[in-house]
């Protein structure tokens, strides 16, 4: 289950990897939003080593926490990528409430369709196959030394370079290796 919310829709499963797909606004997710805990939250910012003049990118970003804990925390800009109109809605009404509406930004898109290359950071909470399917895009667009952190699940043969349990949970580090 995507946890701080990746939202699926049958639109993911119907585009490949790397495809732009037209979004349908009717279009209603097929996977239930359960959320990050606040505690891991913490542990995966501090794992990635957040700090100031990162741009953090949350790949599934559900209410938003993610990126609203980063921009308020470490004061930096923040993008959240979701499906849902209605997490899309709640994690802009998150980030006014915490005062941060102006250094996060949430979009509605296909996360698969997305661009995030100017990401320093990259948060993810999505299915083991998931995960897979992404991780050539994370390669085509991230630079070198961009850190990618993943609550739960791994990236198969990708080996990451640090893990920590978090509350009863796992929580995966990589960074983006020279090309």
């Amino acid at each position: 289950m995507r946890g701080h919310g990746l939202i699926l829709s049958t639109l993911l499963v119907a585009c490949g990897v790397g495809l732009a797909c037209a979004q349908d606004a009717k279009r209603t997710p097929d996977v239930i939003y359960v959320p990050t805990p606040q505690e891991v939250v913490e542990d995966m910012l501090r794992l990635a080593d957040v700090r100031k003049g990162d741009v953090l990118y949350d790949l599934g970003s559900g209410d938003g926490r993610i990126a609203v804990t980063a921009a308020k925390k470490y004061g930096i800009r923040a993008v959240g990528i979701d499906i849902d109109p209605e997490r899309i809605r709640e994690a802009n009404d998150n980030a006014r409430k915490q005062g941060v509406a102006k250094l996060v930004q949430f979009r509605r898109e296909d996360l698969f369709a997305a661009d995030f290359r100017e990401a320093t950071v990259v948060t993810l909470y999505l299915l083991p196959d998931l995960n897979l399917k992404l991780l050539p895009l994370l390669q085509a667009q991230l630079k070198p030394g961009t850190r990618v952190v993943s609550h739960q699940f791994d990236m198969g043969d990708w080996r990451p370079a640090k893990v920590l349990e978090s509350n009863g949970r796992t929580v995966y580090f990589w960074v983006m290796p020279r090309k």
